[in-house]
């Protein structure tokens, strides 16, 4: 039987309602002033009168449109969708009760999804404040974790804190089940409507972090949770606020996200956490990884993206909260900022957290700071890292020696030094994808480098430079070969 979101979904396609269409009636200038929320440009760009144009007024400009364009764009859903919550109309107008918008992927359904999500606030400078249900739609840090997430094909995944279901749809594509769980109803009826308007299926499940899959482990897990610290007083906004004070949200996560992954299962996690006086944020953080008594020994990689001051992060997300400007907003900026130094929390970090279930007794965990560009998407390097990880541990060193280095293909080698001088003082290897890491190498290790092609063995190779240089003590060597499996510049075959 088909559904008004069926006949949706059929609306939509022929009025080439996609990202690519969509971009190409804005153009590149009022595309830009939208993600500023301006909408003056696009509603000059879209004057025609076309379906594609009509919509777009619609729902990414949150502009009224005349009844009579409406049912041309969705002929006989107009009435239909009021029913379901995502139009209203008067007499003559039809407006939005929700956002409805395209969404580009590199996915096999030929790169584009629809999301629904709740309006945008604060468009052409007008109210942001937003009800404490509020559900995001497409936002930076859904798109972020996204791109950090492994596309690998599993048997399950879970999307914990589901919001608008964006993460879920990407999963649907390489999970063959999905489950979606959210402590806000609104939140999950959004998630469903999204899941039938993209013809795939959820198990969507209400509440609170692990509780609604108490009894359930998985080969992915993926989350952005309500992460920002705060006192945890006051209003919430269930997407951001999380009730609880600090960064506990995400340290309790992490603790439990173990005991949720069945083995060789990941977990990903975009998040806040503190930073305090007394202690170095990596040392801090590192406790949260410490297995605990009956959860298996998961490897960690966390990278901290972005610090911001306390006083920058209070701003950003009291106007977040739309209360920029109100009576109140000078309390609420100083009681925040009272609550951090009460807690000598003086920065706050932001970044990623991923764990691997390897069942190791001793699990490997690297926690870094890098502030540098990458190339997105990043979810093959956060695998072949994991994948390193364990190579290497099972790998003793005669082993290591006996394995064959391969140069990584985005692997190149730049030379520094004087004018005019005989060899070059510096050595730098430079990877040109993923993390984009560079490496500091001697003449010894460069050469290694720039000669593993597979055909020799890296004792070999270490034994043959070794003679040509003049060096020694290849045991410390191999040190460095492991650092340079770990980072991706070798492989070993």
């Amino acid at each position: 039987m088909t559904t008004t979101i069926d006949r949706l979904r059929d609306a939509l396609t022929a009025a080439g309602y996609t990202f690519d269409g969509v971009s190409e009636l804005l153009g590149p200038i009022a595309h830009a002033a939208l993600g500023r929320n301006e909408t003056t440009p696009g509603l000059r760009a879209t004057t025609d009168g076309s379906p594609l144009s009509t919509l777009t007024r619609l729902w990414l400009l949150q502009t009224p449109v005349p009844l009579e364009a409406a049912e041309r764009a969705l002929p006989g859903l107009v009435d239909a969708l009021c029913a379901e919550g995502i139009l209203e109309r008067s007499v003559a107008e039809v407006a939005a009760r929700v956002d409805l918008r395209p969404y580009g992927t590199d996915g096999p359904d030929g790169g584009n999804l629809w999301v629904l999500g709740d309006l945008t606030p604060g468009l052409d400078g007008g109210p942001n404040r937003v009800g404490p249900d509020h559900v995001l739609g497409i936002s930076p840090a859904a798109t972020s974790l996204a791109e950090l997430t492994l596309r690998d094909p599993v048997g399950s995944a879970l999307d914990l804190g589901t919001g608008c279901g964006v993460q879920s749809l990407h999963l649907a594509g390489h999970a063959r089940t999905v489950v979606s769980t959210d402590v806000n109803k609104r939140a999950l009826w959004i998630t469903g409507l999204n899941a039938a308007l993209n013809s795939v299926e959820f198990d969507i499940r209400e509440g609170s972090f692990f509780d609604p899959v108490a009894r359930d482990s998985f080969d992915l897990i993926v989350t952005n949770p309500p992460f920002v610290i705060s006192p945890a007083t006051g209003e919430q906004l269930v997407y951001r606020d999380s009730g609880l004070p600090g960064d506990r949200v995400v340290e309790h996560i992490v603790r439990t996200a173990p005991r949720h992954l069945n083995p060789g299962g990941t977990a990903q996690i975009l998040a806040n956490w503190a930073i305090t006086r007394d202690q170095a944020w990596d040392e801090r953080i590192a406790d949260w990884f410490v297995p605990a008594e009956g959860a298996p020994g998961c490897d960690a990689w966390v990278v901290q993206r972005e610090v911001l001051d306390i006083a920058a992060y209070v701003e950003l997300w009291l106007k977040d909260a739309g209360v920029h400007g109100a009576g109140d907003y000078l309390t609420r900026y100083d009681t925040w900022l009272s609550w951090f130094e009460e807690n000598r929390i003086e920065a706050v970090g932001f970044g990623w957290l991923n764990l691997r279930n390897s069942g190791a007794a001793a699990p490997d965990v690297r926690l870094e700071e890098w502030r540098w560009e990458v190339e997105q998407p990043l979810g093959h390097e956060i695998g072949a890292h994991f994948a390193s990880v364990a190579l290497l541990r099972d790998l003793d060193d005669d082993a290591l020696l006996a394995r064959r280095p391969v140069l990584a293909p985005d692997v190149v080698q730049e030379a520094f030094g004087p004018a005019g001088a005989e060899d070059p003082s510096q050595v730098v290897l430079r990877r040109q994808t993923g993390m984009r890491r560079a490496r500091q190498v001697d003449t010894l290790i460069g050469g290694l480098a720039g000669a593993a092609d597979g055909e020799l063995t890296v004792g070999q190779l270490l034994s043959a430079l070794a003679d040509l240089l003049g060096s020694q003590d290849l045991g410390a060597r191999l040190g460095e070969v492991r650092e340079l499996v770990a980072d991706g510049f070798l492989r070993l075959d």
